[in-house]
């Protein structure tokens, strides 16, 4: 007060001492503030790994406040947290846990919109945060390092925006630098391989031989340090796929793959896993590659690991060979297509696994043998892996395996259990892959055996090994068990297993599938084309008994258990489908049991005593749901059309419920499609009722599995409305073309909106010209879309497109041909020929296409010439599309082969 005096009487202006004087109370209350609000996010933080609930709730609804109010003051106090050496190890790591899930989620949805927020924050905010995280580095005591995966998750939004660009060269300098701290040189490593595991590797191509070196630096047996060698095989693991350049260059693959291997012969586990693990995925990406390799070391190594006690690194050894495996048997199929293209492969396979039968099989079936009666299903382990291998090694060896297994089946009356089960296991793990007549004679001898296991093993997992292997049998060898003078013994020993223990029960509910599926093929091939459903087969007098039996088995108590209830209703569809003409009184049974259990159930949930019905409600939903889809598409018109009425009226309470989850809607939406197919023009009478639900599914563009099915129920609308759908056709085009728009849509939801383009052109006919030329418009961007080829995911989207692309031309040069010659539309097409025919080309040229996309273009070409006559051949007279027709009259899908056949004619 004296200063501002004396100020005052020298002429000072006051309102400015004021003005400083507000700044300094401002800044002191911010700074007092800031200090509460970091006591509070550090005793929040604290609270986040407490176990007591009440204190754990209370610091997450503080840190969701906090975010909600200045989310930017949050990241950054959270990195002064973690970047405190004086705080406690828990705090700060709770810290970085809240701080990467404020900045990256397992969403991609989400994980884009935090992507997008952190590019708003302030430079400065930014910058302080990322010093932080990079400082914390080395500083943990907890490992993995919680920071390394901080610099990772902020890594993945700036280093595509050529920001942060000195990151990658900081943390390199910290790897390579002598004498550098072992915690900060594992800590960086760690962070180099979690920013190669997510980043895509055009992103960082410049920097990948930095990346590289720093690694493989880290993992040489020079390095002293156990955790730094570790960490460098684990980071080795996430950038494999960076280097194709230093695998194409002799010099550099043979320094990679020494570093390996060295890393691989050592009697630190993880270390030997991670470097084990290498080695498989080396063989997925560089297969052509490692002939030297492979002589020279992998075989030893791989094989070495497969007699490992330790099961981490015995799993490895068999990684490694499953992986060749699957490499192999991709490998064969590629041969033989390019042999049908009178080329050479891309790729000529080396046979690997064939060479290491003798060696590889017996140390398998020794693995199979290493078990306890009551092992976790969920673990994973040697045993389960050496089963999986073996299945792998007989669709890649085929007949070649046979030799190697069958003697050591012959255990299957050894005196110890596991014997008994490896015997059964090795036999059910290669009847997919030789020649069904190398293993004729021997499944024909054992099929007796295993009935009576089934029924009489003191071993409970024998017994369950008995029921999947005579599943197997069902599904891969039906001709075997249904000629067998065994197979009623088979069908009985199955009904007193789905009495038997869950594991058991569930094995024989997929028996039963594979077994009535068979039956009706065959029933099928016996009757021949005179019939469109047999008469009769094999399972018919045993039929009521084995659906009644199943339906049981829903409700038994334990039915949660290992999926027994859901594989028993699957068990029921599949018996309700492959059903002949003298079940279907049965057929018509179920159906009302399953109305009445469908019933009661919503009953329960309006009741609010959902707890009552027994299980998952929504699951037992989607169950029953499905259930009843498949008898109605069993069902005759007539019959169908008797309980349409009570089966729509529990479709739509299914529907109209808020609490059901994405996947009950589905069902029920594609059960009503199924409804609409079988009733036909009577489903007219719930269209009113029913398009509430259609309209709001179909602008669902947040949960796509009902979008999808909906677009479904579209086409379903076309085939049974025909040209009624005029009245439903300009509402639904508008919503169909509004998710077409929406970013936000899941991408499998897009082909199947563009061919129902089609559909509605084929259902209202040359009315359609009023949607032309949006339509086509949409078609002509789609057709423009392009995708990275190596991307194996987004190659089958592409095809897909395409295909939905097809499907949408075709459905519109039949719809606006029409049916009447007067009213043909075809004129106002021809504008757009060219950009049809330009397509058909593309897709001709594309060696990427997939059987279904060439059947779509020969179809639409064929409609267009169909359509046009000859004023259009010169458009179509080009090589690439005769190679086209050449291509689809040599596939293996007779559909594609009819098609091309039916062109050629044209």
């Amino acid at each position: 007060t004296e200063a501002v005096y004396q100020r005052r009487v020298r002429g000072v202006d006051l309102s400015l001492v004021v003005h400083q004087f507000a700044r300094v109370v401002d800044c002191l209350y911010f700074y007092a503030t800031e200090r509460y609000e970091y006591r509070r996010i550090e005793q929040s933080s604290r609270a986040t790994v407490s176990v007591d609930i009440v204190a754990l709730q209370a610091a997450q609804k503080y840190l969701e406040s906090a975010a909600a109010s200045n989310l930017e003051l949050l990241l950054v106090e959270l990195s002064n947290l973690l970047s405190n050496t004086g705080q406690s190890e828990n705090v700060r790591k709770a810290a970085a846990i809240q701080l990467k899930n404020y900045l990256t989620s397992k969403d991609e949805s989400v994980k884009l919109q935090y992507q997008q927020r952190w590019l708003t924050f302030d430079g400065n905010n930014k910058l302080g945060i990322k010093t932080n995280i990079l400082r914390t580095l080395g500083t943990e005591s907890s490992h993995p390092s919680n920071a390394a995966q901080c610099v990772a998750a902020i890594s993945q939004i700036e280093l595509p925006l050529n920001q942060w660009p000195d990151l990658i060269q900081i943390l390199v300098t910290n790897c390579t630098t002598p004498n550098a701290p072992d915690p900060l040189k594992e800590a960086c490593i760690e962070a180099l391989g979690y920013i190669v595991e997510d980043i895509e590797p055009t992103v960082l191509v410049h920097q990948s031989n930095l990346i590289l070196t720093a690694i493989i630096n880290t993992m040489r047996k020079e390095e002293p340090n156990d955790r730094v060698r570790t960490a460098g095989a684990q980071a080795l693991f996430n950038a494999l796929e960076f280097c194709k350049d230093q695998f194409d260059r002799p010099e550099e693959r043979n320094y990679i793959m020494r570093v390996i291997c060295e890393s691989t012969q050592t009697n630190i586990a993880k270390l030997s896993v991670a470097s084990l693990q290498c080695l498989s995925k080396i063989m997925s990406l560089y297969y052509k590659h490692m002939e030297n390799y492979m002589s020279q070391a992998l075989f030893a190594i791989t094989l070495s690991a497969l007699e490992s006690e330790d099961d981490e690194v015995a799993l490895q050894g068999i990684e490694f060979w499953s992986t060749t495996c699957e490499e192999e048997t991709d490998l064969a199929i590629e041969a033989q297509e390019a042999a049908e293209l009178g080329e050479p492969p891309d790729i000529v396979s080396k046979h690997y696994m064939l060479g290491a039968l003798q060696y590889v099989v017996p140390q398998l079936l020794k693995c199979l043998t290493v078990q306890e009666e009551y092992d976790d299903e969920d673990d994973w382990n040697p045993n389960k892996a050496a089963g999986v291998c073996l299945m792998l090694i007989a669709q890649c060896c085929m007949d070649n395996v046979v030799p190697h297994v069958i003697p050591f089946a012959e255990h299957i009356a050894h005196q110890d259990w596991r014997f008994r089960d490896a015997a059964v296991m090795s036999f059910g793990c290669i009847v997919d892959g030789p020649d069904p007549k190398t293993l004729n004679q021997h499944t024909w001898n054992l099929i007796p055996h295993l009935i009576n296991m089934l029924k009489t093993d003191s071993s409970l997992a024998v017994r369950d090994t008995c029921a999947w292997t005579l599943g197997r049998i069902c599904e891969r060898l039906p001709q075997t068990i249904l000629q067998h003078p065994s197979v009623n013994d088979l069908v009985a020993a199955l009904l007193l297993s789905l009495e038997n223990d869950p594991r058991v029960a569930t094995n024989a509910c997929w028996a039963f599938s594979s077994l009535a599926e068979s039956a009706y093929e065959a029933a099928e091939n016996l009757a021949g084309d005179n019939e469109e459903e047999p008469q009769t087969y094999i399972l018919s007098t045993f039929y009521p008994t084995i659906i009644q039996k199943l339906l049981l088995t829903t409700a038994r108590p334990d039915a949660n258990q290992n999926n027994l209830r859901s594989a028993a209703y699957e068990s029921i569809m599949e018996l309700l489908k492959s059903s002949p003409r003298d079940c279907y009184a049965i057929v018509q049974e179920t159906t009302v049991t399953i109305i009445a259990r469908l019933e009661e159930l919503l009953h329960h949930r309006q009741s609010g005593n959902e707890k009552t019905a027994g299980g998952n409600f929504n699951d037992l939903q989607s169950l029953l749901c499905a259930t009843l889809q498949c008898v109605i598409k069993k069902m005759q018109q007539g019959d169908a059309i008797q309980i349409s009425d009570t089966v729509m009226s529990a479709f739509l309470m299914m529907m109209s419920s808020n609490e059901q989850s994405s996947e009950v809607q589905e069902d029920a939406l594609m059960a009503v499609g199924t409804v609409m197919e079988v009733t036909d023009k009577h489903f007219a009478k719930y269209m009113d009722s029913f398009w509430p639900y259609l309209v709001a599914s179909l602008q669902n563009h947040a949960e796509y599995s009902v979008c999808a099915a909906s677009v479904g129920i579209v086409g379903d609308m076309c085939r049974t409305f025909g040209a009624e759908m005029a009245n439903f056709s300009d509402k639904l085009m508008d919503m169909l073309v509004a998710a077409l728009s929406n970013q936000g849509l899941h991408q499998s939801v897009k082909p199947s909106i563009l061919s129902t383009f089609g559909d509605i052109a084929m259902a209202i006919g040359p009315v359609y010209t009023k949607y032309l030329q949006v339509v086509i418009h949409i078609l002509k961007q789609a057709s423009e879309a392009t995708v990275d080829k190596n991307d194996y995911e987004m190659l089958d989207y592409f095809n897909e497109l395409r295909e939905g692309i097809l499907e949408a031309y075709s459905g519109i040069v039949q719809g606006l041909k029409g049916e009447d010659a007067a009213n043909n539309q075809l004129e106002q097409l021809r504008p757009y020929l060219q950009i049809i025919i330009q397509l058909i080309i593309s897709v001709s040229e594309d060696r990427d296409k997939t059987d279904s996309l060439t059947c779509c273009a020969c179809g639409l070409i064929g409609d267009i010439v169909t359509g046009y006559g000859g004023s259009v051949k010169n458009l179509v007279q080009f090589d690439s599309i005769a190679d086209l027709l050449s291509q689809g009259r040599r596939s293996r899908i007779s559909k594609t082969k009819s098609m091309a056949h039916w062109l050629a004619k044209k």
